[in-house]
């Protein structure tokens, strides 16, 4: 009766811890719609548009521009960047492409998606869609891991006819994540966000000088979420799943506890 009570206690920790640890895992809160949504995109790395995820951007342009976005994404997240280009009524056959760029403006691989897309004569619109890999916290100089600070998006038509250049497009942009959580942990952490502008930018300290500051992503207490994740939810579930072990099988094998009868010497 002791072990079943034990144990009853462990499987009810258990729930609480991965009521969160689920939680963590669904899709982040969409933003709600307002009159603050971009209705332009930037034509190069530096005039990039900033957009929130959970917002959706809307541009007009000509067929052949490069449109620019930036969204910030912080460690255990997994962004998914979604496109959408309205074409004009006539039109040929055309291939559109979406580009993902890191804070380095090194192109980042999808997993998976519709990264390219060819739109055929006199289709209305073509989609396109990017799912990143989950932003890592730390990651080594040489490796092209994704890492928290501000991505950028880039939308272009890379084939068409020569008739069909200088169109007019519109293009409707998203970005949402999904919190992959403790999964995705690593022991380490960034020690700045890759945020560029933080050599153009700058504020006046105490003392009247100016110091760099980062980019007007991130929250007031800094980019990192911290060292809490719900990896060390789970590594105390194992923990106490591991001493109840260790309890239960020291009551079963210790026996009754009175001493074994000794036979008389003959």
């Amino acid at each position: 009766m002791r072990i079943t009570r034990m144990l009853g206690a462990a499987l009810l920790a258990l729930g609480v811890a991965a009521g969160p640890a689920a939680a963590d895992s669904s899709p982040s809160p969409s933003a709600s719609a307002d009159g603050d949504a971009p209705t332009r995109a930037g034509t190069s790395f530096r005039t990039a548009t900033e957009i929130d995820q959970g917002q959706q951007a809307t541009a007009s342009g000509s067929t052949g521009d490069y449109l620019y976005w930036s969204f910030p994404a912080d460690t255990g997240q997994r962004p998914t960047v979604k496109a959408t280009v309205k074409l004009p009524d006539a039109h040929g056959s055309e291939t559109w492409q979406l580009d993902v760029y890191d804070g380095l403006r090194r192109r980042q691989s999808c997993q998976y998606g519709a990264q390219s897309r060819t739109a055929a004569q006199g289709a209305g619109s073509v989609e396109l869609a990017c799912v990143l890999r989950t932003v890592r916290g730390w990651a080594e100089p040489w490796a092209n891991d994704p890492l928290p600070g501000t991505y950028y998006v880039r939308l272009t038509v890379v084939d068409l006819a020569a008739a069909d250049l200088g169109k007019p497009v519109g293009a409707e942009v998203r970005v949402d994540s999904r919190h992959i959580g403790g999964a995705a942990a690593v022991d380490g952490s960034l020690g700045k966000p890759l945020v560029p502008g933080i050599a153009v930018t700058s504020q006046k300290d105490a003392d009247g000088a100016k110091g760099a500051v980062l980019s007007s992503f991130g929250s007031d207490d800094g980019w990192s979420s911290g060292w809490w994740s719900d990896r060390w939810v789970w590594t105390g579930i194992g923990a106490v799943l591991a001493a109840l072990a260790g309890i239960g099988g020291y009551v079963l094998t210790r026996g009754s506890g009175r001493p074994s009868r000794v036979p008389p010497n003959v």
